[in-house]
């Protein structure tokens, strides 16, 4: 009796499905670049990015499940103007004095088919956390080709108010609403 119901777990197992198990991936600071853009009083759409971010995205392919946790060196901002760099990290704007990093942290990945379409989840900026969902816009993981290791590749973007998160000076001649893009690659981890 012991020996058939030994035979009967093993045979389970064998004809068991596979699972892959969540993989992760650590952001390529060198091709990882949160961007902004805004109206500047109507004349012009200002672009913007922040130099320095780190994190981590956890992927299950099998799952369809994934998990990204981003943090923003808000110090890093480069508007292409020193002056205006020091202008924005002021109290009115990203205050970064007091608060030096911005975070997202997802709560939920969508898929299509084997593809991350969007990402919901908290953004903290200046303390101050709200549910946005980024729309990913490509999306691409495959083995590096320098590197020879597998890595993925995305972008996504939304659509903020700085004024939720208590940068709203000069609204609304300066746009309110906000458009964010990150372009990430990252390389997955040992």
């Amino acid at each position: 009796m012991k020996l058939k119901a030994l035979a009967a777990v093993l045979t389970a197992l064998t004809f068991a499905p596979a699972f892959a198990a969540p993989e992760t991936y650590a952001l390529d600071a060198n091709h990882t670049f949160p961007r902004f853009s805004y109206s500047h009083f109507g004349f012009s759409k200002q672009l913007s990015r922040f130099n320095k971010t780190s994190g981590t995205v956890t992927l299950d392919k099998a799952a369809k499940t994934g998990a990204v946790d981003v943090t923003i060196d808000m110090k890093s901002v480069d508007t292409g103007s020193e002056a205006f760099d020091k202008h924005i990290q002021g109290a009115d704007f990203l205050d970064t004095a007091n608060h030096p990093t911005a975070t997202f942290k997802s709560t939920k990945v969508t898929f299509d088919g084997d593809r991350p379409v969007s990402v919901e989840g908290n953004l903290t900026i200046k303390g101050i956390s709200k549910p946005v969902t980024l729309t990913v816009t490509s999306f691409l993981a495959k083995p590096h080709p320098i590197l020879k290791k597998d890595a993925l590749g995305a972008n996504a973007t939304t659509v903020i108010k700085r004024s939720e998160f208590n940068a709203g000076k000069f609204a609304p001649n300066v746009g309110d609403e906000v458009t964010l893009e990150i372009a990430i690659e990252a390389i997955k981890a040992d």
